[in-house]
């Protein structure tokens, strides 16, 4: 709830790149820095209050290193400054075990970092390892996001709460509505299991959806009281199904939807606040 007005509050966060796609998807794809901060800048104008970042290899393949990370970072904060929260990526995509991902998190140290549980805890003897990490990331005061894919993975979490491996009194999670699979497209009631009776709530939460109806299901998930994550990583294309030309339409589309629902949009400062907040 926005302090100044009264209006519910909404942070967009933009995800403009992923892992999987080239340039071959997309003209627009930004994989360098420099393409990148030039991204956060017209996204940040359009609304977004964090950026989700993933690193490349010079052939375009997933990458998680510390260095790279360190290289985007700088880039973008040297044009936006505080103004966007940024966010690095874990994830594995199959190249990468849960050591080198809590590795490469260490190394970069970042202010911001999505986890996806169901890599890093892909069974019940992965959790002292992703409960060190989580302590880690408490005292050098690293800003989580766990990432769920399906609401079981909700029921875990919570569980893991409640014995005392979460370090924070509540951790921000991401639904995804979908998988990362060949012409997926998400539907609005695809969050509805996330929101079920007997899953567990979660304080801060946000959503994001793969393929035209993007926009449809993140607004529907800030009118449910989450927050919410659009880009290239999920999706290229309009409400309309019109082309993007680049990340910053599809910020701007779901900014314009948010907003006529009388809904405010945080900006980076405001977010950053909430997640320190929820932290400490």
């Amino acid at each position: 709830m926005s302090i100044e007005t009264g209006l519910k509050s909404v942070a967009m966060a933009v995800a403009p790149n992923g892992g999987r796609k080239t340039k071959l998807d997309h003209a627009n794809l930004p994989l360098t820095a420099t393409e990148l901060a030039e991204t956060g800048v017209r996204c940040r104008e359009a609304g977004a209050a964090m950026i989700h970042v993933h690193v490349r290899k010079k052939d375009g393949s997933h990458l998680l290193d510390a260095d790279a990370y360190r290289e985007v970072m700088s880039a973008i904060r040297s044009r936006v400054g505080d103004n966007l929260v940024v966010q690095i990526t874990s994830e594995a995509l199959g190249v990468y075990t849960p050591a080198e991902q809590i590795a490469v998190v260490k190394e970069t140290c970042p202010e911001a970092v999505s986890l996806a549980l169901r890599e890093l805890v892909p069974d019940a003897s992965f959790e002292a390892a992703f409960a060190d990490l989580l302590a880690w990331m408490a005292r050098e005061g690293v800003l989580p996001q766990i990432i769920l894919y399906d609401p079981s993975e909700a029921v875990v979490l919570a569980d893991m709460q409640t014995r005392g491996l979460i370090p924070w009194r509540t951790i921000p999670v991401l639904f995804v509505l979908g998988r990362y699979t060949a012409d997926q497209t998400s539907q609005p009631t695809d969050l509805l299991p996330f929101l079920a009776t007997g899953i567990p709530r979660f304080k801060h939460w946000s959503v994001c959806a793969f393929g035209r109806h993007e926009a449809a299901c993140v607004s529907a998930g800030a009118l449910f009281g989450g927050n919410v994550r659009v880009g290239f990583e999920n999706n290229t294309r309009l409400p309309d199904g019109a082309a993007a030309s680049g990340n910053e339409d599809l910020v701007f589309a779901v900014a314009q939807t948010i907003q006529s629902l009388n809904y405010k949009l945080e900006s980076g400062t405001d977010l950053r606040q909430r997640l320190i907040k929820l932290a400490s």
